[in-house]
């Protein structure tokens, strides 16, 4: 049975010290571990101790490298929240003008237009609840209801689906029937070619935001998603072909930081993802950047230009 107690923010310096972690000012280390808890600045520290099972450290393992860590990686979840935030509106758009167009504005409810009916309905019940939380808290989708009382269907995609989650909005995409022009056409406005990709990018950056928003630790974390990667991009890419992630290096943040770049530059050409990434690594000299599966010169490749 789990047996260990509860101890003082004083006891927890005075084991990490005994530990052999350098704590050179011990009030500033009380005051982060007042705020930032033990068992989150954990995961930081972990990769400096030799022995894991007794937590005992690296010798010169210092708590300052400890905090480092812990902001780069609150950093770069700042970074790639706003990165995210363009793709999630912009796809959020594309979803809502193309198939509106194509299908009709209720096109999301069709069970018709979906390979997998059970995924749509557990969809459909998701998005009915983020409507239903929007109807007495958000203007526009109170005012929809209130004006079309008698109307029992949701309101239009261009207000309904402004209330849904990214991870529904790449949910609703990626079941798509294949018929369904739009789910192409989107692809090709985002330089992934066709349906076949697309999918699983938008799975993979849909799971990271979700740690950003929970504010979970990215750095040297293994990612459990997989994404397909196109083999000839019609926009630049990686051209090194050493440079490539490969399969077992899928796990690592870097492709998938790739692939928002990709997107991205669809977006917004002249975005300053580079310089901010490069920026964070300059601020930070103590992070190892193969903890993010990064390769070398990355910043020279034609992707990242």
């Amino acid at each position: 049975m789990f047996s260990k107690k509860p101890i003082t923010i004083q006891q927890q310096i005075a084991q990490l010290q005994k530990r052999g972690l350098q704590i050179s000012n011990v009030p500033l280390a009380e005051k982060y571990l007042a705020n930032i808890s033990y068992y989150r600045l954990g995961e930081y520290w972990y990769v400096m101790q030799a022995d894991k099972e007794q937590h005992i450290f690296k010798p010169k393992s210092r708590f300052t490298d400890v905090v480092a860590l812990y902001n780069f990686d609150a950093e770069l979840r700042l970074l790639l929240f706003d990165v995210i935030e363009k793709i999630e509106i912009s796809l959020r758009t594309k979803l809502i003008y193309n198939l509106s167009h194509e299908i009709d504005p209720w096109w999301f409810c069709n069970s018709e237009i979906f390979i997998d009916r059970l995924q749509f309905t557990r969809t459909l019940a998701k998005i009915e609840e983020e409507i239903t939380r929007a109807r007495s808290k958000d203007i526009t989708i109170k005012n929809h209801f209130k004006k079309h009382k008698d109307d029992l269907r949701f309101p239009p995609s261009w207000k309904s689906l402004e209330q849904v989650s990214f991870g529904n909005l790449s949910k609703l995409y990626g079941n798509l029937t294949h018929k369904v022009n739009s789910k192409d056409s989107i692809a090709q406005e985002f330089g992934a070619v066709n349906h076949t990709y697309l999918p699983s990018w938008l799975q993979s950056i849909a799971q990271i935001r979700n740690f950003c928003a929970h504010h979970s630790r990215l750095w040297n974390r293994n990612l459990p998603g997989t994404v397909k990667l196109l083999p000839k991009p019609p926009n630049p890419w990686i051209t090194d072909i050493d440079n490539v992630p490969k399969q077992h290096e899928f796990s690592k943040l870097y492709v998938h930081m790739c692939l928002m770049k990709y997107l991205l530059n669809t977006i917004q050409p002249n975005n300053q993802f580079t310089t901010r990434l490069n920026d964070l690594f300059v601020k930070y000299p103590n992070v190892d950047p193969n903890a993010l599966g990064m390769k070398p010169d990355w910043d020279k490749e034609p992707l990242w230009q």
